[in-house]
């Protein structure tokens, strides 16, 4: 069974956090990119 340590799931939540703003972050820069390039044109 898994560690249900409260020390443990708050470990795994901030995991989890920190991969959702890393992902939101990488959806932000592709979009910036995209409107960099057509204000280019």
């Amino acid at each position: 069974m898994g560690d249900k340590s409260p020390k443990s799931n708050q470990k795994k939540n901030t995991q989890k956090q920190a991969k959702a703003s890393s992902a939101d972050q990488q959806k932000a820069a592709a979009a910036a990119a995209k409107t960099a390039n057509l204000k280019k044109r």
